[in-house]
């Protein structure tokens, strides 16, 4: 699998790339998290957004399909005793109905051959008064893809879709879900965080 094979070199190269971003946009979701949040994070990579998030939560349980990713995003959390790491499906995620107060999917949805579905299983496991919060990268030029983009493409990523931000927009009305408000960290690579509140 792509995403095992690149584990190890993942953070150096997004660092390098795409730092700035990476930050802000980290900083800005573990913001949303509080200490009495139980929070799950879906496709959580290296745990870039994990470690952030887990200094601010009560508990965290960080997933992934990739258990290369997995395994680095454990030894960066390692002094984090609030957080467990399982390998599991996004689309099929095994908890039950309204299980955690935020729900963080990053990086994830223009990967999935069925992207409703994932929607569909995030709402399902989030609480009522509870938010979702989907933060992907997003292209500056809709009509072409980023080199980062392509690279990774030619690597074996097998990106479904690629998005700019009008385009991110209506994929999520397109989906059903009423997003309250978005927000845009930018950069080389920028990172568009849809914040989906489930209301009680």
């Amino acid at each position: 699998m792509f995403w095992n094979k690149i584990s190890g070199v993942y953070d150096f190269v997004e660092n390098i790339f795409n730092g700035k971003v990476n930050k802000e946009i980290t900083l800005y979701v573990a913001s949303l998290t509080d200490d009495n949040d139980d929070v799950l994070e879906c496709a959580c990579g290296t745990g870039m957004f994990s470690l952030p998030i887990a200094r601010r939560c009560r508990s965290l349980i960080a997933t992934d399909f990739a258990v290369g990713m997995l395994a680095q995003a454990q030894k960066k959390c390692r002094h984090q005793p609030n957080v467990i790491f399982k390998k599991a499906d996004i689309t099929s995620l095994g908890y039950a109905d309204e299980s955690f107060d935020k729900v963080v999917a990053a990086n994830v949805i223009h990967l999935l051959d069925d992207p409703r579905k994932a929607l569909d299983e995030i709402w399902r496991v989030c609480r009522r008064g509870g938010v979702i919060i989907i933060p992907t990268y997003i292209n500056k030029s809709s009509k072409s893809a980023s080199l980062a983009a392509k690279v990774f493409n030619m690597l074996g990523a097998g990106f479904k879709r690629e998005f700019d931000e009008e385009s991110y927009h209506e994929f999520f009305k397109q989906m059903g879900y009423a997003v309250s408000e978005y927000h845009t960290a930018d950069g080389r690579m920028p990172c568009c965080a849809a914040i989906i509140r489930k209301m009680k």
